[in-house]
């Protein structure tokens, strides 16, 4: 190979005022320029030959150097160059600016400082690692109970069974409503709504799919999860935030026990086998006497109790409240006042679970069977069912009771609402209109003197 080149001397003014001259040294060769600095300099245009490419003899270099070291320098300077091309020429390379620039500086014994590596940027972290920030951070600043940490776990394993790779572009208008007919038609349930030997075979109504009241509330915790991974730079897709699919939803049927039906609780004879069921009695009226919830009853200590009150902070919500004491939830706690419960708790504790399955039984026997209709929406397909009023009844069926009663009482909202720890208006609202329903049907029952 030839590689046709040219190599040359030229002068290049700097400093403030352009009066010091460095002299460079140009490699010229298939289109390309290489510009090396041979670290020589001169102080005057004079002192330069450019025909012949060298300081004149006479010059007297201004830093101490002669015109004869100046020169040998820059015959140096050329003769490494030349050897450089010889290289590739041998190697049959046309070379690259940079390869050349090497070789000079291999042959010139100057050990380039290699060129440090940049760091490579760290890559954004996956949608489901932002999701575990979002339930740390979250968590922390809110002090969630373990039943949000829970449901937000919930909600995060429904999106990985749904797209095990999704990312925050992906959530677009069509994505978002595959995720709303994925938990409508496919999401296997946890907790089927028959038990196995009530179900048909092709039954799979029972065992799959969320009705669309359960999917608005998944909805709106993805929501609060992009709001809070939007603000922060996470995402940058606002599609969720136009995304409003129709959901057919009938209003929530409030149960509660009335007066007699509580009477019959009470009035039930619980000895024999049914002995099992006189504590959960008790911890069931204490809460339809003090409106606490379950949760909030399994952690009354005797530290709590006052002379005619008790205090106690809210597991939900953290408030602090206080609870004056009534004739029914002072007799439950002196009986058992002498006895020691695990931690100085004030009742005997039950799970949740225990307490609803015992609960039905509980009300079953007192017979506390009135019909209630509940129509639910699974898509676009209604689905009305009757039960009997024992089969709905739960642990938070005694604080609805203690609300619906005390406002049919005419104790005022207000003071309700102190008592039960709730922050605004909207939430007493479904109680209020029970109780004016409650109002309307008792003013009926005037016209029967008639």
């Amino acid at each position: 190979m030839i590689i046709k080149h040219q190599i040359s001397f030229k002068l290049r003014p700097y400093g403030a005022k352009k009066t010091v001259y460095q002299i460079q040294l140009h490699a010229t060769y298939n289109g390309e320029r290489l510009v090396v600095s041979t670290g020589c300099q001169i102080d005057s245009t004079d002192a330069w030959d450019q025909k012949v490419q060298s300081v004149v003899a006479s010059y007297a270099g201004f830093n101490g150097n002669s015109a004869i070291q100046i020169n040998d320098t820059l015959r140096n300077c050329r003769d490494r160059m030349e050897w450089a091309f010889q290289y590739f020429v041998v190697n049959d390379i046309m070379p690259s600016k940079a390869m050349l620039s090497d070789k000079y500086s291999e042959r010139a014994g100057i050990v380039k400082k290699p060129k440090a590596d940049k760091p490579i940027p760290a890559p954004p972290p996956s949608f489901f690692e932002v999701y575990d920030k979002f339930m740390k951070d979250c968590g922390e600043k809110n002090a969630w109970t373990t039943a949000t940490f829970e449901k937000m776990n919930a909600m995060k394993v429904d999106l990985m069974t749904f797209k095990h790779d999704i990312t925050f572009d992906d959530l677009d208008e069509d994505t978002l409503t595959d995720f709303v007919v994925y938990m409508r038609d496919k999401k296997v349930l946890r907790t089927p709504r028959k038990r196995k030997e009530e179900r048909d075979d092709d039954d799979i109504d029972d065992t799959v799919g969320l009705k669309n009241s359960t999917i608005g509330k998944k909805l709106g915790y993805l929501r609060w999860f992009l709001n809070w991974a939007t603000k922060r730079g996470y995402n940058s897709n606002k599609a969720y935030t136009s995304f409003k699919p129709t959901l057919k939803n009938s209003q929530k049927k409030v149960i509660y026990l009335t007066k007699e039906e509580i009477q019959r609780i009470r009035d039930l004879d619980l000895s024999g086998n049914l002995i099992r069921l006189e504590p959960i009695r008790d911890i069931f009226l204490f809460c339809c006497f003090s409106g606490l919830r379950h949760s909030d009853v399994s952690n009354l200590r005797r530290s709590d109790l006052l002379d005619d009150h008790f205090e106690i902070t809210i597991i939900k919500t953290a408030d602090k409240v206080s609870i004056e004491l009534n004739n029914m939830t002072r007799s439950i706690l002196d009986k058992y006042k002498d006895i020691q419960f695990k931690g100085d708790k004030a009742l005997p504790c039950y799970t949740n679970q225990a307490m609803n399955r015992e609960l039905k039984e509980l009300c079953r026997l007192a017979g506390i069977n009135e019909k209630v209709h509940i129509t639910t929406y699974k898509g676009s397909v209604r689905n009305d069912v009757e039960k009997e009023k024992w089969q709905c009844v739960g642990t938070h069926t005694g604080r609805r009771t203690f609300i619906v009663n005390a406002l049919s009482l005419g104790i005022p909202p207000n003071v309700v609402m102190k008592w039960t720890g709730h922050s605004d208006y909207k939430a007493m609202k479904p109680y209020i209109d029970i109780v004016d329903k409650i109002k309307s049907d008792s003013m009926a029952r005037m016209n029967e003197i008639l």
